[in-house]
């Protein structure tokens, strides 16, 4: 049975509240769950659980702690996106810092350490990727792809930057990412020196890994869960 908590992580921006989720017996390694847009919803709060019934122990930092954490419904997009336009490049960056710094003082060595991201995080898990090397990193249609966001230079300029094995997952009805633009990144990353992999599901849309949004895709939501676990086994060495 795992264990779930609410910690705090301290930052230079001050304290970021963090769920964790442990699980019952050692740890194999630590994974990093990055917010979708509406904050560490329900949803976050489940994938980081089922990482550690998996055997990880799984932070979920709210992202969000600057604006006082909120959590916002998948209805209510005029409120995200004045919240999710004050992220930055250089709030994001300290915020993953800080995370990985606290994972590695209570154990987790790099090369034992992944994250992985939804939505808003998709592309915030990514970015982890090119700061430092980590074991692996995942991301569930993650934006900024063709045209950057949070500050950051577009994904495909960034590719060729990573510094761990990253695994991107994409559904075709996007209508945010569009194929070419996946198609781009593929290309893009295959020119890192680390393995990178893309996988496209053809029937699925934004947000298809969530069962709280309409766009839920259970197929492909499945696969991307195993194609998940197994990346994260394969790199994350004990």
């Amino acid at each position: 049975m795992t264990t779930a908590a609410e910690i705090t992580i301290p930052t230079d921006d001050g304290p970021m509240p963090t769920f964790e989720a442990a699980p019952a017996g050692e740890p194999r390694g630590a994974v990093v769950v990055i917010q979708e847009a509406f904050g560490v919803t329900g949803h976050i709060r489940n994938i980081a659980t089922r990482l550690s019934e998996a055997g990880w122990l799984a932070v979920a930092p709210a992202l969000f702690h600057r604006q006082g954490s909120p959590v916002l419904g998948y209805d209510e997009l005029d409120k995200v996106m004045p919240v999710m336009g004050e992220l930055s490049a250089g709030g994001i960056a300290t915020d993953l810092a800080a995370t990985f710094d606290r994972l590695e003082s209570t154990g987790f060595a790099p090369h034992r350490t992944g994250i992985v991201g939804f939505c808003m995080g998709g592309t915030v898990s990514f970015y982890a990727g090119t700061l430092r090397p980590i074991g692996a990193a995942v991301t569930f249609y993650g934006g900024g792809v063709g045209q950057g966001r949070f500050g950051l230079p577009p994904l495909v300029e960034l590719a060729p930057s990573l510094r761990v094995p990253w695994l991107g997952l994409y559904g075709d009805k996007d209508k945010g990412i569009p194929v070419e633009d996946v198609e781009a990144l593929r290309e893009a990353a295959a020119r890192a020196p680390v393995e990178t992999e893309v996988v496209r599901y053809p029937d699925a849309e934004h947000g298809f890994n969530c069962n709280d949004r309409p766009a839920f895709n259970p197929t492909a939501a499945k696969h991307a869960w195993h194609r998940t676990l197994d990346w994260f086994d394969r790199h994350l060495t004990p």
